[in-house]
Protein backbone atom coordinates (compact mmCIF):
# COMPACT_ATOMS: atom_id res chain seq x y z
CA UNK A 1 0.00 0.00 0.00
CA UNK A 2 1.27 3.46 -1.05
CA UNK A 3 0.47 6.23 1.52
CA UNK A 4 0.65 9.77 0.27
CA UNK A 5 1.46 12.76 2.90
CA UNK A 6 -0.70 15.38 2.35
CA UNK A 7 0.80 19.39 2.41
CA UNK A 8 -0.43 19.86 6.24
CA UNK A 9 1.93 17.47 7.35
CA UNK A 10 5.16 19.17 5.85
CA UNK A 11 4.19 21.76 7.28
CA UNK A 12 3.63 20.44 10.79
CA UNK A 13 6.94 19.10 10.74
CA UNK A 14 8.57 22.74 9.23
CA UNK A 15 6.65 24.14 12.43
CA UNK A 16 7.93 22.27 14.78
CA UNK A 17 12.01 22.26 13.07
CA UNK A 18 11.87 26.22 13.56
CA UNK A 19 9.91 25.92 17.47
CA UNK A 20 12.58 23.63 18.81
CA UNK A 21 15.32 24.80 17.14
CA UNK A 22 13.94 28.29 18.55
CA UNK A 23 13.47 26.59 21.79
CA UNK A 24 17.17 25.50 22.20
CA UNK A 25 18.80 29.06 20.70
CA UNK A 26 16.51 30.74 23.90
CA UNK A 27 17.99 27.99 26.39
CA UNK A 28 21.48 28.48 24.95
CA UNK A 29 21.24 32.24 25.29
CA UNK A 30 19.14 32.26 28.30
CA UNK A 31 21.25 33.83 31.61
CA UNK A 32 21.90 31.70 34.43
CA UNK A 33 20.38 32.23 38.46
CA UNK A 34 23.72 32.59 39.99
CA UNK A 35 24.11 31.88 43.43
CA UNK A 36 27.57 32.30 45.00
CA UNK A 37 28.34 30.74 48.61
CA UNK A 38 30.88 31.90 51.07
CA UNK A 39 32.21 29.71 53.78
CA UNK A 40 34.38 31.25 56.52
CA UNK A 41 37.69 30.29 58.14
CA UNK A 42 37.68 27.03 56.47
CA UNK A 43 40.79 24.81 55.55
CA UNK A 44 41.60 23.95 51.94
CA UNK A 45 41.05 19.93 53.36
CA UNK A 46 38.24 20.08 55.43
CA UNK A 47 35.30 19.48 53.20
CA UNK A 48 34.81 15.63 51.92
CA UNK A 49 35.46 16.19 48.35
CA UNK A 50 38.74 18.31 49.20
CA UNK A 51 39.97 15.12 51.22
CA UNK A 52 38.26 16.30 54.77
CA UNK A 53 36.45 13.39 57.15
CA UNK A 54 34.05 15.86 57.44
CA UNK A 55 30.80 14.93 56.10
CA UNK A 56 29.24 17.66 53.20
CA UNK A 57 27.40 15.63 50.85
CA UNK A 58 25.69 18.73 49.53
CA UNK A 59 29.07 20.94 48.44
CA UNK A 60 29.84 17.28 47.17
CA UNK A 61 27.55 17.25 45.41
CA UNK A 62 28.50 20.19 43.70
CA UNK A 63 31.83 18.81 43.13
CA UNK A 64 31.04 15.49 41.60
CA UNK A 65 27.98 17.20 39.06
CA UNK A 66 30.90 20.54 38.36
CA UNK A 67 34.45 21.38 38.95
CA UNK A 68 36.39 21.77 41.23
CA UNK A 69 39.66 24.18 41.51
CA UNK A 70 42.97 22.87 42.83
CA UNK A 71 44.69 26.29 42.78
CA UNK A 72 42.66 29.34 43.52
CA UNK A 73 43.30 32.07 45.75
CA UNK A 74 41.60 34.34 48.37
CA UNK A 75 42.70 37.63 49.90
CA UNK A 76 43.49 35.47 53.36
CA UNK A 77 41.11 37.01 55.50
CA UNK A 78 37.89 38.30 55.99
CA UNK A 79 37.38 41.60 54.65
CA UNK A 80 39.91 41.79 52.36
CA UNK A 81 37.90 38.59 50.52
CA UNK A 82 34.92 39.97 50.49
CA UNK A 83 36.17 43.37 49.05
CA UNK A 84 37.81 42.11 46.43
CA UNK A 85 35.67 39.18 45.21
CA UNK A 86 32.25 41.44 45.46
CA UNK A 87 34.09 43.92 43.55
CA UNK A 88 37.11 42.54 41.24
CA UNK A 89 39.56 44.40 42.68
CA UNK A 90 42.38 43.82 44.55
CA UNK A 91 42.17 47.45 45.84
CA UNK A 92 40.11 50.28 44.86
CA UNK A 93 37.55 53.28 46.28
CA UNK A 94 34.78 55.38 44.87
CA UNK A 95 34.38 53.82 41.32
CA UNK A 96 34.41 50.04 42.65
CA UNK A 97 31.38 48.42 41.05
CA UNK A 98 29.67 45.59 43.21
CA UNK A 99 28.71 42.01 41.12
CA UNK A 100 24.86 42.86 42.30
CA UNK A 101 25.05 46.07 40.73
CA UNK A 102 25.95 44.12 37.60
CA UNK A 103 23.28 41.42 37.81
CA UNK A 104 20.72 44.37 38.49
CA UNK A 105 21.61 45.94 35.09
CA UNK A 106 20.64 42.56 33.89
CA UNK A 107 17.48 42.48 35.37
CA UNK A 108 18.08 40.15 37.98
CA UNK A 109 16.54 39.94 41.55
CA UNK A 110 19.27 40.19 43.88
CA UNK A 111 19.34 38.82 47.53
CA UNK A 112 22.14 38.44 50.45
CA UNK A 113 21.79 36.70 53.83
CA UNK A 114 24.48 36.77 55.75
CA UNK A 115 28.14 38.34 56.77
CA UNK A 116 29.00 41.61 55.47
CA UNK A 117 33.04 42.81 56.13
CA UNK A 118 34.70 45.18 53.76
CA UNK A 119 37.87 46.72 53.96
CA UNK A 120 37.33 50.82 54.54
CA UNK A 121 38.13 51.30 50.85
CA UNK A 122 34.87 50.06 49.90
CA UNK A 123 32.36 52.69 49.73
CA UNK A 124 28.91 52.65 50.94
CA UNK A 125 26.93 52.20 48.14
CA UNK A 126 28.34 48.83 47.91
CA UNK A 127 26.89 48.13 50.91
CA UNK A 128 23.81 45.36 51.17
CA UNK A 129 20.93 47.99 51.73
CA UNK A 130 22.13 49.47 48.43
CA UNK A 131 22.63 47.15 46.08
CA UNK A 132 20.32 44.03 47.25
CA UNK A 133 16.72 44.21 46.97
CA UNK A 134 16.44 41.96 50.24
CA UNK A 135 18.90 41.35 52.15
CA UNK A 136 20.00 39.97 55.95
CA UNK A 137 22.87 40.74 56.98
CA UNK A 138 25.66 41.43 60.35
CA UNK A 139 29.10 42.50 60.17
CA UNK A 140 31.85 40.31 61.06
CA UNK A 141 31.71 38.35 64.03
CA UNK A 142 28.61 37.42 66.06
CA UNK A 143 27.45 34.39 68.22
CA UNK A 144 25.89 30.97 66.56
CA UNK A 145 23.34 30.91 69.16
CA UNK A 146 20.79 33.48 69.82
CA UNK A 147 19.56 35.18 72.27
CA UNK A 148 23.37 35.44 72.66
CA UNK A 149 25.16 35.43 75.81
CA UNK A 150 27.14 38.87 75.24
CA UNK A 151 30.32 38.02 75.48
CA UNK A 152 30.80 39.22 71.60
CA UNK A 153 27.55 41.20 70.47
CA UNK A 154 27.13 42.74 67.00
CA UNK A 155 23.34 43.77 65.61
CA UNK A 156 21.66 42.28 63.02
CA UNK A 157 20.28 44.40 59.79
CA UNK A 158 16.94 43.41 57.48
CA UNK A 159 17.29 45.58 54.09
CA UNK A 160 19.23 48.40 56.17
CA UNK A 161 17.39 48.34 59.70
CA UNK A 162 18.53 47.11 62.56
CA UNK A 163 17.11 44.02 64.62
CA UNK A 164 16.44 42.56 67.73
CA UNK A 165 17.55 38.72 67.92
CA UNK A 166 13.86 38.65 69.41
CA UNK A 167 12.60 39.79 65.73
CA UNK A 168 14.59 37.55 63.57
CA UNK A 169 12.48 35.06 61.65
CA UNK A 170 13.37 31.56 62.11
CA UNK A 171 11.91 28.01 61.56
CA UNK A 172 13.62 26.81 64.41
CA UNK A 173 14.46 26.91 68.49
CA UNK A 174 16.73 27.79 70.23
CA UNK A 175 17.91 30.01 66.52
CA UNK A 176 21.19 29.10 65.01
CA UNK A 177 22.82 31.83 62.90
CA UNK A 178 23.15 29.07 59.74
CA UNK A 179 19.81 28.29 59.80
CA UNK A 180 18.23 31.75 60.00
CA UNK A 181 20.75 32.71 57.33
CA UNK A 182 19.08 29.83 55.38
CA UNK A 183 15.91 30.61 55.68
CA UNK A 184 15.75 34.39 54.95
CA UNK A 185 17.44 33.23 51.89
CA UNK A 186 14.72 30.73 51.31
CA UNK A 187 11.99 32.75 51.92
CA UNK A 188 13.11 35.43 49.29
CA UNK A 189 13.98 33.03 46.61
CA UNK A 190 9.98 31.61 46.94
CA UNK A 191 9.51 35.32 46.16
CA UNK A 192 11.55 35.59 42.91
CA UNK A 193 10.07 32.42 41.67
CA UNK A 194 6.42 34.23 41.57
CA UNK A 195 8.04 37.43 39.49
CA UNK A 196 10.23 34.99 37.64
CA UNK A 197 12.89 37.42 37.50
CA UNK A 198 16.27 35.40 37.40
CA UNK A 199 18.10 36.05 40.58
CA UNK A 200 21.46 36.83 42.27
CA UNK A 201 21.67 35.11 45.34
CA UNK A 202 24.75 35.47 47.67
CA UNK A 203 25.06 33.80 50.87
CA UNK A 204 28.13 34.15 52.99
CA UNK A 205 27.88 31.94 55.97
CA UNK A 206 29.93 32.72 59.22
CA UNK A 207 30.45 28.86 59.46
CA UNK A 208 33.21 27.97 61.27
CA UNK A 209 34.27 31.17 62.19
CA UNK A 210 35.05 31.07 65.87
CA UNK A 211 33.46 31.56 68.27
CA UNK A 212 33.04 27.30 68.44
CA UNK A 213 29.38 26.67 69.13
CA UNK A 214 27.09 24.13 67.45
CA UNK A 215 23.78 22.13 67.96
CA UNK A 216 24.80 18.62 70.38
CA UNK A 217 23.26 16.18 67.48
CA UNK A 218 26.22 18.07 65.13
CA UNK A 219 28.68 17.73 67.79
CA UNK A 220 27.57 14.24 68.79
CA UNK A 221 28.36 12.75 65.14
CA UNK A 222 31.88 13.75 65.39
CA UNK A 223 32.84 12.86 69.08
CA UNK A 224 35.88 10.38 68.55
CA UNK A 225 36.61 10.88 65.15
CA UNK A 226 39.37 13.31 66.32
CA UNK A 227 40.73 10.79 69.02
CA UNK A 228 43.29 9.57 66.43
CA UNK A 229 44.89 13.20 66.93
CA UNK A 230 46.12 15.83 64.29
CA UNK A 231 49.49 13.77 63.25
CA UNK A 232 47.30 10.84 61.73
CA UNK A 233 44.49 12.83 60.20
CA UNK A 234 47.02 14.91 58.48
CA UNK A 235 48.49 11.76 56.77
CA UNK A 236 45.29 10.40 56.18
CA UNK A 237 43.51 13.49 54.74
CA UNK A 238 47.25 13.92 52.05
CA UNK A 239 46.70 10.22 50.91
CA UNK A 240 43.12 10.82 50.34
CA UNK A 241 43.79 14.34 48.01
CA UNK A 242 46.53 12.55 46.47
CA UNK A 243 44.01 9.32 45.38
CA UNK A 244 41.26 12.24 44.43
CA UNK A 245 43.87 14.02 42.43
CA UNK A 246 43.22 17.37 44.26
CA UNK A 247 47.01 17.93 44.29
CA UNK A 248 49.79 17.53 42.01
CA UNK A 249 51.56 14.09 41.85
CA UNK A 250 54.91 15.70 43.27
CA UNK A 251 52.67 17.90 45.86
CA UNK A 252 54.35 16.72 49.55
CA UNK A 253 52.77 17.09 53.10
CA UNK A 254 54.36 19.77 54.80
CA UNK A 255 55.71 19.48 58.18
CA UNK A 256 53.38 19.48 61.33
CA UNK A 257 53.59 23.44 62.68
CA UNK A 258 52.04 25.31 65.71
CA UNK A 259 51.05 29.26 65.44
CA UNK A 260 52.83 31.30 62.75
CA UNK A 261 53.54 34.19 65.28
CA UNK A 262 52.76 33.67 69.29
CA UNK A 263 53.27 36.92 70.07
CA UNK A 264 49.92 37.78 68.54
CA UNK A 265 47.17 38.58 70.11
CA UNK A 266 45.68 36.62 73.50
CA UNK A 267 47.18 33.07 72.70
CA UNK A 268 48.26 30.66 75.51
CA UNK A 269 51.56 29.20 74.47
CA UNK A 270 50.69 25.68 75.67
CA UNK A 271 47.81 26.18 73.46
CA UNK A 272 49.86 26.80 69.99
CA UNK A 273 52.64 25.18 70.14
CA UNK A 274 52.93 22.44 68.04
CA UNK A 275 53.02 18.72 69.93
CA UNK A 276 53.34 15.37 68.93
CA UNK A 277 49.54 14.22 69.62
CA UNK A 278 50.77 10.97 71.38
CA UNK A 279 52.51 13.46 73.72
CA UNK A 280 49.36 14.56 75.49
CA UNK A 281 47.34 12.98 78.36
CA UNK A 282 44.20 10.89 77.80
CA UNK A 283 42.13 14.00 79.27
CA UNK A 284 43.66 16.61 76.91
CA UNK A 285 43.09 14.55 74.15
CA UNK A 286 39.37 14.06 74.69
CA UNK A 287 39.11 17.59 75.62
CA UNK A 288 40.89 18.62 71.92
CA UNK A 289 38.40 15.66 70.06
CA UNK A 290 36.01 17.95 71.50
CA UNK A 291 37.18 21.16 70.27
CA UNK A 292 37.48 19.98 67.03
CA UNK A 293 34.31 17.79 66.99
CA UNK A 294 32.62 20.91 67.46
CA UNK A 295 34.53 22.72 64.32
CA UNK A 296 33.45 20.19 62.54
CA UNK A 297 29.94 20.12 63.49
CA UNK A 298 29.76 23.47 62.77
CA UNK A 299 30.87 22.71 59.26
CA UNK A 300 28.02 19.44 58.89
CA UNK A 301 25.43 22.47 59.82
CA UNK A 302 26.75 24.81 57.05
CA UNK A 303 26.34 21.90 54.56
CA UNK A 304 23.18 20.78 55.62
CA UNK A 305 21.93 24.28 54.73
CA UNK A 306 23.31 24.52 51.55
CA UNK A 307 21.27 20.98 51.31
CA UNK A 308 17.89 23.56 52.31
CA UNK A 309 18.78 25.81 49.46
CA UNK A 310 19.65 22.76 46.53
CA UNK A 311 16.55 21.44 47.55
CA UNK A 312 14.50 24.72 46.70
CA UNK A 313 16.04 24.63 43.33
CA UNK A 314 14.91 21.50 42.05
CA UNK A 315 11.58 21.43 43.88
CA UNK A 316 11.16 24.95 41.42
CA UNK A 317 13.07 23.63 38.17
CA UNK A 318 15.63 26.35 38.98
CA UNK A 319 18.92 23.84 39.53
CA UNK A 320 19.53 22.88 36.18
CA UNK A 321 19.75 27.06 34.94
CA UNK A 322 21.91 27.94 38.05
CA UNK A 323 25.08 28.67 38.33
CA UNK A 324 26.39 28.06 42.04
CA UNK A 325 29.70 29.13 43.06
CA UNK A 326 31.60 27.77 46.71
CA UNK A 327 34.60 29.33 48.22
CA UNK A 328 36.14 30.25 51.32
CA UNK A 329 37.06 33.34 52.24
CA UNK A 330 40.38 32.36 53.46
CA UNK A 331 42.55 29.50 55.56
CA UNK A 332 42.01 28.25 58.71
CA UNK A 333 42.11 30.56 61.79
CA UNK A 334 45.27 29.68 64.40
CA UNK A 335 44.63 32.32 66.33
CA UNK A 336 42.93 30.34 69.76
CA UNK A 337 41.06 32.16 72.25
CA UNK A 338 38.82 31.65 75.30
CA UNK A 339 36.81 34.49 76.39
CA UNK A 340 34.60 32.54 78.69
CA UNK A 341 36.60 30.11 81.15
CA UNK A 342 35.52 26.79 82.59
CA UNK A 343 33.11 26.34 79.59
CA UNK A 344 33.97 23.86 77.36
CA UNK A 345 33.82 24.53 72.95
CA UNK A 346 29.92 24.23 72.00
CA UNK A 347 27.12 25.61 73.64
CA UNK A 348 25.54 29.17 73.56
CA UNK A 349 27.46 30.40 77.03
CA UNK A 350 30.86 29.52 75.48
CA UNK A 351 33.71 31.49 73.40
CA UNK A 352 36.19 29.02 72.38
CA UNK A 353 38.45 29.63 68.75
CA UNK A 354 40.20 26.62 67.05
CA UNK A 355 44.05 26.58 67.79
CA UNK A 356 46.96 26.47 65.78
CA UNK A 357 47.40 22.47 65.28
CA UNK A 358 43.52 21.87 64.27
CA UNK A 359 43.68 24.99 61.71
CA UNK A 360 47.53 22.78 60.44
CA UNK A 361 45.37 19.81 59.90
CA UNK A 362 42.64 22.05 57.85
CA UNK A 363 45.04 23.48 56.15
CA UNK A 364 46.64 19.91 54.56
CA UNK A 365 49.29 19.22 52.95
CA UNK A 366 50.04 23.30 52.95
CA UNK A 367 52.03 25.66 55.72
CA UNK A 368 50.73 28.43 57.69
CA UNK A 369 46.97 29.88 58.30
CA UNK A 370 44.49 32.84 57.60
CA UNK A 371 46.63 36.43 57.12
CA UNK A 372 49.39 34.52 55.81
CA UNK A 373 50.08 34.48 52.20
CA UNK A 374 51.20 31.21 52.04
CA UNK A 375 48.92 28.71 50.65
CA UNK A 376 48.36 27.72 53.89
CA UNK A 377 46.04 31.26 54.50
CA UNK A 378 45.46 32.23 50.62
CA UNK A 379 43.84 29.31 48.76
CA UNK A 380 40.40 28.23 49.04
CA UNK A 381 38.26 25.26 47.82
CA UNK A 382 36.62 26.37 44.75
CA UNK A 383 33.78 24.35 43.04
CA UNK A 384 31.73 25.50 39.85
CA UNK A 385 28.43 24.18 39.15
CA UNK A 386 26.57 24.69 36.61
CA UNK A 387 24.16 21.70 34.63
CA UNK A 388 25.09 21.23 31.06
CA UNK A 389 27.44 24.10 30.89
CA UNK A 390 30.50 22.45 33.22
CA UNK A 391 31.38 18.88 32.67
CA UNK A 392 30.74 17.05 36.18
CA UNK A 393 33.32 15.99 38.19
CA UNK A 394 36.33 17.52 36.51
CA UNK A 395 39.39 19.08 38.63
CA UNK A 396 41.13 21.69 37.22
CA UNK A 397 44.71 22.93 37.82
CA UNK A 398 44.67 26.26 36.51
CA UNK A 399 44.90 29.14 39.01
CA UNK A 400 42.56 31.14 39.77
CA UNK A 401 41.52 34.80 42.35
CA UNK A 402 38.51 35.79 43.61
CA UNK A 403 39.20 38.81 41.60
CA UNK A 404 38.47 36.81 38.07
CA UNK A 405 34.57 36.21 39.75
CA UNK A 406 33.39 39.80 38.59
CA UNK A 407 34.42 39.44 34.95
CA UNK A 408 32.85 35.89 34.80
CA UNK A 409 29.71 36.95 35.26
CA UNK A 410 30.35 40.16 33.41
CA UNK A 411 30.76 37.63 30.65
CA UNK A 412 28.46 35.12 31.32
CA UNK A 413 25.26 37.97 32.00
CA UNK A 414 26.26 39.29 28.51
CA UNK A 415 26.12 43.20 29.79
CA UNK A 416 28.22 45.94 29.49
CA UNK A 417 30.72 47.14 32.40
CA UNK A 418 29.50 50.54 33.79
CA UNK A 419 31.34 53.93 32.91
CA UNK A 420 30.45 55.28 35.66
CA UNK A 421 28.31 54.70 39.38
CA UNK A 422 27.50 56.80 41.88
CA UNK A 423 28.92 59.83 39.98
CA UNK A 424 32.38 58.64 39.81
CA UNK A 425 34.11 57.06 36.78
CA UNK A 426 34.34 53.06 37.24
CA UNK A 427 37.46 51.20 38.53
CA UNK A 428 38.53 48.45 36.00
CA UNK A 429 38.51 45.41 36.61
CA UNK A 430 41.86 43.94 37.92
CA UNK A 431 40.65 40.02 37.39
CA UNK A 432 40.12 37.83 34.18
CA UNK A 433 37.04 35.57 33.38
CA UNK A 434 36.78 31.99 34.02
CA UNK A 435 34.50 31.00 32.09
CA UNK A 436 36.83 29.37 29.27
CA UNK A 437 38.09 27.18 31.97
CA UNK A 438 34.45 26.27 33.01
CA UNK A 439 33.92 25.24 29.23
CA UNK A 440 37.02 23.00 29.43
CA UNK A 441 39.32 25.34 27.82
CA UNK A 442 42.94 27.04 28.47
CA UNK A 443 42.43 30.76 29.71
CA UNK A 444 44.90 33.37 29.01
CA UNK A 445 46.33 33.52 32.84
CA UNK A 446 46.35 36.74 34.84
CA UNK A 447 49.71 38.43 34.92
CA UNK A 448 49.87 38.22 39.08
CA UNK A 449 47.97 37.22 41.41
CA UNK A 450 48.14 39.21 44.89
CA UNK A 451 46.96 37.75 48.59
CA UNK A 452 47.81 38.13 52.41
CA UNK A 453 47.73 41.04 54.35
CA UNK A 454 50.68 43.35 54.14
CA UNK A 455 53.02 42.36 56.23
CA UNK A 456 52.25 38.88 54.80
CA UNK A 457 51.53 39.59 51.57
CA UNK A 458 52.14 36.87 48.76
CA UNK A 459 52.72 37.93 44.83
CA UNK A 460 52.43 35.03 42.19
CA UNK A 461 53.42 35.46 38.77
CA UNK A 462 53.40 32.27 36.24
CA UNK A 463 55.03 29.31 38.42
CA UNK A 464 56.77 31.62 41.08
CA UNK A 465 55.64 32.92 44.26
CA UNK A 466 57.57 35.84 47.00
CA UNK A 467 55.96 35.68 49.98
CA UNK A 468 56.97 37.02 53.89
CA UNK A 469 55.91 36.30 57.15
CA UNK A 470 55.14 39.49 59.55
CA UNK A 471 57.24 42.24 57.65
CA UNK A 472 60.33 39.43 57.17
CA UNK A 473 62.45 38.65 54.08
CA UNK A 474 60.75 37.82 51.00
CA UNK A 475 60.95 34.05 50.08
CA UNK A 476 60.86 32.36 47.00
CA UNK A 477 59.17 29.63 45.65
CA UNK A 478 58.24 27.26 42.18
CA UNK A 479 55.04 26.37 42.82
CA UNK A 480 55.07 24.08 40.13
CA UNK A 481 57.94 22.16 41.22
CA UNK A 482 57.55 22.87 45.09
CA UNK A 483 53.52 23.13 45.59
CA UNK A 484 53.68 23.15 49.11
CA UNK A 485 56.30 25.61 49.65
CA UNK A 486 59.16 23.64 51.50
CA UNK A 487 61.93 24.82 49.30
CA UNK A 488 63.11 28.77 49.90
CA UNK A 489 65.19 29.92 46.34
CA UNK A 490 65.35 32.99 47.61
CA UNK A 491 69.32 32.53 47.71
CA UNK A 492 69.38 30.12 44.85
CA UNK A 493 67.71 32.56 42.53
CA UNK A 494 68.68 36.10 43.48
CA UNK A 495 67.32 37.57 40.28
CA UNK A 496 64.12 36.32 40.18
CA UNK A 497 63.22 37.24 43.43
CA UNK A 498 64.79 40.52 42.45
CA UNK A 499 62.40 41.08 39.66
CA UNK A 500 59.52 39.52 41.09
CA UNK A 501 60.06 42.27 43.83
CA UNK A 502 60.33 45.24 41.62
CA UNK A 503 57.02 43.98 39.75
CA UNK A 504 55.16 43.75 43.31
CA UNK A 505 56.44 47.08 44.33
CA UNK A 506 55.20 48.60 41.45
CA UNK A 507 51.77 47.52 42.00
CA UNK A 508 52.12 48.28 45.64
CA UNK A 509 50.66 51.48 45.39
CA UNK A 510 47.08 50.39 44.42
CA UNK A 511 47.74 48.00 46.97
CA UNK A 512 47.59 50.67 50.49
Amino acid sequence: MRFVLCPRFYISILLFSIFSCFSQSTKETETPNIVIIMADDIGFSDIGCYGGEIETPNIDFLANGGMRFSTFYNMAKCNPTRSSLLTGLYNGGNGAVHLAHLTKQAGYTNIMSGKEHFDSWVPDYCKAEYVFDKSFQFWATTEYFLPPSGAFERPFYLNGSELAANEIEHTRSPMYKTDFITDYALKWLEDTFENQNPFFLYLPYHAAHYPLQARPEDIAKYRGTYRKGWDTLRQERFKRMQRMKILPENAKLSPAQGNLNTSRGPLIPSYTDYYPWESLSEAQQDSLDLEMAVYAGIIDRMDQNIGRVLDKLRQSGKLENTLILFLVDNGACPFYTNKIKDVQPGPSNSYWSLRSTWANLSNTPFRQYKQAGHEGGSRTPFIAYWQNKINPGTISAQPGHVVDIAPTLLEILQTQYPDSIDGHASLKLHGRSLLPIFKGEQREQPDYFISGLDKFRMFRKGDYKIVRLNGGSWELYNLKEDPTELNNLAVTFPEKLGQLKKDYHDLEPQMK
